[in-house]
């Protein structure tokens, strides 16, 4: 299997993976507004989605395009540095349960989770997704890619954390 071939495995197994998350996060978002949960922030989804999809098709692209000689001192570094973002993600997920998704919807009256990586760090999911907004690309060496994700997702991550603080605010404080 070549470099190239390898590298559109990686991307088709995390665009499975993104779509399992995708699962997940609509049986809980339904879970939520059962119990009344709330949207806030949505103005700013429709630019995620369209970037994170740009992630994986721009990686894509770039490798097909470019067919680098793929640097394993490049590739398998960040091969596991996107192993270790999947890692924390769903670590992520699995703490806040039925509370995760890709959404920010706050549910009447649950206390905010600080229990798994919400200990030590108020958003560990946004540095899942920026580790892998690097690595992933540079698996492959999509330099363009990464950079300009990485570009793009700075001002969204702004504005999301903005969003999820103001709503995580009007959570009761955890007993």
């Amino acid at each position: 299997m070549s470099g190239t071939q390898a590298f559109t495995l990686l991307i088709v197994l995390v665009a499975l993976e993104r779509v399992l998350e995708l699962v997940v996060s609509q049986r809980n978002l339904r879970w939520s507004r059962e119990r009344g949960g709330v949207e806030v922030g949505g103005g700013h989804y429709p630019f995620m989605v369209v970037l994170h999809t740009g992630l994986l098709v721009g990686a894509l692209v770039e490798v097909q395009l470019t067919q680098p000689v793929l640097n394993p001192w490049i590739a398998w570094p960040m091969l596991a540095v996107v192993i270790a973002a999947q890692a924390l993600r769903w670590w992520c997920i699995t703490t806040l349960g039925r509370r995760w998704n890709t959404r920010i919807v706050i549910v009447p009256g649950l206390p905010r989770v600080t229990a798994g990586p919400y200990r030590w760090l108020a958003h560990p999911n946004y540095v899942a997704v920026v580790l892998e907004g690097i690595a992933l690309p540079m698996v492959g060496q999509a330099w363009i890619t990464a950079l300009a994700f990485t570009v793009l997702n700075a001002p969204l991550m702004l504005v999301r954390i903005r969003a999820e603080d103001a709503a995580l605010a009007t959570l009761p404080t955890p007993a």
